[in-house]
């Protein structure tokens, strides 16, 4: 085995990784990821017992336990750069000796859970709603940096979105995962289930035109009208293609949830989005403490 070089895998004073300031003993093997901040504590204030908390940055973590379950919720920031930190580290704390900096024989898989926020791109998925995403479909530009493979069905499912999506050439280059199953089959009734889009940015690469022109003003009408084999795409934010690609990566189960703060295409936005965020959290917790 190589060891891995203080340059490549950054431990602070406390011999806690570099960006989540986090040491091995301190997470779970249950992670919920957040993006804002303040929302980890909206999901720690449901411990009953609170084991840790740890901050550096945009990057906050609370371990903790509901009953006998141990969860850590962590805050990743917005948009797939930050996620690269996160799951990296996250793999690392678990999958890395800090004493030898030697990857361990046996590898572990984590479950993470994202719970976040998403636009609908379906009239059918009003706001204040809850999706659950069966496939991350990335338009951002991380997972092409790592090597990976697509299942049979993925491929086919990103042959019909490269056939029905135009993109300007070299706008993005698409990839797409899936959620892990033994996670998407617990989360079921109370949730609308559909391909969610990672893009990013969040004014033109999600349709919103300001004062910036815009490259493709017909993109949400295109991701909205996409449909193959009775599957569609249900909204779009800008974490969850990363997850779950770097989910598949380093070999852990990855699902995103979000709550619906606004219809694209019924131009709405929820008249209390904290709201909405915090049904969510209150919903997925009592499926995942179970």
């Amino acid at each position: 085995m190589t060891r891995i070089a203080e340059s490549e895998l950054i431990l602070n004073a406390r011999g806690a990784v570099y960006h989540l300031d986090v040491r091995p003993e301190e997470l779970a093997e249950t992670v919920i990821t957040v993006g804002d901040p303040d929302r980890v504590q909206a999901v720690s204030r449901h411990f009953d017992r609170m084991e840790g908390t740890y901050r550096h940055r945009e990057f906050v973590t609370h371990t903790g336990y509901i009953g006998q379950k141990r969860l850590s919720v962590v805050s990743t920031g917005i948009g797939t750069d930050n996620i690269d930190i996160v799951l990296n580290e996250l793999d690392a704390l678990v999958n890395i000796d800090f004493n030898t900096r030697l990857v361990k024989e046996e590898p572990a898989a984590l479950q993470i859970i994202r719970l976040g926020t998403a636009g609908s791109l379906q009239e059918s998925v009003p706001v204040d709603s809850f999706v659950v995403s069966s496939h991350g479909l990335g338009l951002d530009n991380l997972l092409p940096f790592y090597t990976y493979q697509n299942t049979p069905e993925e491929l086919l499912l990103l042959e019909a979105f490269r056939g029905q999506i135009r993109l300007q050439p070299n706008a993005a280059r698409p990839y797409l995962i899936e959620a892990a199953s033994t996670l998407l089959e617990r989360f079921t009734d109370g949730f609308h289930t559909g391909i969610t889009v990672t893009c990013p940015g969040f004014y033109a690469p999600q349709g919103r035109a300001l004062r910036g022109g815009l490259s493709h003003p017909d993109l949400i009408e295109q991701l909205s009208g996409f449909s193959f084999e009775n599957r569609h795409i249900t909204n779009f934010e800008m974490e969850t293609a990363g997850i779950y690609g770097l989910g598949r990566v380093l070999g852990h189960h990855c699902l995103s949830i979000s709550a619906i703060v606004a219809n694209r295409i019924r131009q709405e936005f929820s008249k209390d989005g904290n709201a909405a965020v915090n049904a969510l959290i209150e919903k997925a917790l009592g499926i995942i403490a179970q």
